[in-house]
């Protein structure tokens, strides 16, 4: 099964790209797991296992954020139309709205001075002072700021920190049982950078932001290892359901599948970014800063997820997403390839 992408991750370890990764194959005939290499080279070579979870980085903007978004959206809880002032007042600017913040249409000017040595309520405060400039709504600009600002917005509409609400509405109904945040044990989890002020990072989230903003970041903070990460992805390809629980619905799913931005050119969905396949189908994706990535077809039934530990023990980031994209490509081709 995927021969050809097999062997290009091989080569990506080989030419230390990443060190170690955790994938999977997914169609609707079968599924094809893979461990390979190590989970940590420095200060100690540890090998990869099933078990060890990830930092997942911004998957865990559509893993959690988007997801509970999605669910009160179809609760008629949301208007993603509506400003996010609307829904949480103490945001300051009154023209972004939620679609501007799930698209990455908001044009927020998210720089924050001296951001890393702020305290967790001197962040949040600098956050909901943020503003939109005069290409709001019309241009695609990826940025951590949408999510961290819903995040806050959920946290006044549930009246919870966003971890909590994301283990209570995501990670239990899937089943994720694995997943977590602010892991106890450091030594359960695959360790990402050697920092220069941080020393090596293990059981801590890499994302800066997240790390000072702890159970109230919605941008990132997720450890997950493959099995769970699978299950999310068996739910979007199972029409909403996981197990027993119905997640999201299906034509919330299909929906997903077209351009959301404000004037449907951008190119992106909620939360999702779009990535046509060879034969021009749309198809979810989306990455992590620290090497993981998931891309779903909802309509074909199958699904690539990767993750691996890309940033350890240094950050090559051009290099790997040169690299990663090379490996997307040689997958959209194989995939098209088989279902011939």
């Amino acid at each position: 099964m995927y021969i050809e992408t097999k062997k290009k991750i091989q080569e990506l370890i080989n030419e230390e790209v990443f060190h170690g990764t955790c994938f999977s194959f997914m169609t609707e005939r079968e599924t094809k797991d893979y461990i390979w290499g190590n989970a940590q080279i420095l200060p100690t070579v540890e090998p990869m296992k099933r078990s060890l979870l990830f930092d997942v980085a911004s998957l865990t903007k559509v893993i959690c954020t988007t997801t509970v978004v999605l669910q009160m959206m179809e609760a008629g809880e949301l208007d993603i139309d509506r400003p996010l002032h609307f829904y949480y007042p103490t945001f300051k600017d009154e023209k972004i709205t939620l679609r501007h913040l799930l698209t990455h249409t908001s044009d927020i000017h998210s720089f924050i001075e001296n951001r890393d040595m702020l305290t967790k309520e001197e962040l949040r405060t600098a956050y909901n002072n943020v503003k939109s400039d005069e290409n709001l709504g019309k241009q695609v600009a990826y940025t951590d700021t949408g999510t961290i600002l819903l995040g806050f917005m959920l946290e006044e509409l549930l009246g919870e920190n966003v971890i909590e609400i994301f283990r209570e509405r995501v990670l239990e109904p899937i089943g994720m049982t694995a997943s977590t945040f602010l892991p106890d044990n450091p030594t359960l989890t695959v360790p990402t950078e050697f920092h220069p002020v941080r020393g090596l990072i293990r059981g801590q989230t890499h994302d800066p932001k997240a790390f000072t903003l702890a159970e109230h970041a919605g941008n990132a903070g997720l450890f997950s290892n493959l099995s769970d990460i699978k299950k999310f992805t068996e739910m979007y390809l199972n029409a909403g359901v996981a197990g027993t629980n119905r997640i999201l619905a299906d034509t919330t799913i299909q929906l997903l599948l077209k351009d959301q931005t404000p004037e449907k050119s951008g190119y992106r969905s909620l939360g999702w970014d779009l990535k046509k396949d060879i034969s021009g189908k749309n198809l979810l994706f989306h990455t992590g800063y620290t090497g993981t990535f998931l891309l779903i077809d909802p309509i074909g039934k199958e699904a690539f997820v990767f993750l691996s530990n890309r940033v350890h023990p240094v950050d090559k980031r051009a290099e790997y997403i040169e690299k990663r994209d090379e490996l997307i490509q040689t997958y959209l081709i194989e995939k098209n390839n088989n279902q011939r």
